[in-house]
């Protein structure tokens, strides 16, 4: 498999993956702080918020990384904006099919669950911060420069010289 053209590519990585790795640990966090709020109820809602905040912000990144696939396509940016609209809508359909079913439960603690999305989506914001800051990502990328000099290469007809700016014409 040959490495995907788009600089950015690396960064969505990396920060894929710190993501899941600060999840899991703020998984223990909301876990337990739930649990010691609430019991097993509280611990489970915790879980959940994290595991639901990850998940949706997961799409984007990871719907990106896919629309990348087909970077040089002659319908690429068509291609790439139907992807991540697909992962935005395909989010809303799973947030409202989520609460729905998770209003009706009991053993749901409202308060824990809440404040571990915040947490969750407070967690993915301060990984992106620290990922983009640390990497390098030229202003213009993804671009090839030419290997001469326009300006070396003769324009006009053979023996012909180009007037001068002080000719006065």
């Amino acid at each position: 498999m040959t490495p995907s053209p788009v600089s950015s590519n690396p960064i969505l990585r990396r920060t894929l993956i710190w993501s899941a790795v600060s999840a899991l640990v703020l998984g223990l966090v909301a876990g337990g702080i739930g649990f010691a709020v609430a019991g097993v109820n509280g611990l489970w809602s915790g879980l959940l918020g994290v595991v639901l905040a990850v998940l949706f912000l997961g799409i984007t990144a990871g719907s990106i990384l896919f629309a990348n696939r087909w970077f040089g396509d002659p319908i690429y940016v068509q291609l790439f904006f139907a992807i991540v609209l697909g992962g935005w809508l395909l989010k809303l359909g799973i947030f409202l099919v989520v609460m729905m079913l998770l209003s009706s439960q009991d053993w749901v603690v409202p308060l824990v669950f809440f404040l571990s999305i915040v947490a969750g989506v407070a967690m993915s914001l301060i990984v992106d911060v620290i990922v983009l800051t640390r990497m390098r990502l030229p202003n213009v990328s993804d671009i090839t420069l030419p290997t001469t000099n326009p300006e070396d290469e003769p324009t006009g007809q053979a023996g012909e010289t180009p007037p001068a700016a002080s000719d006065g014409k």
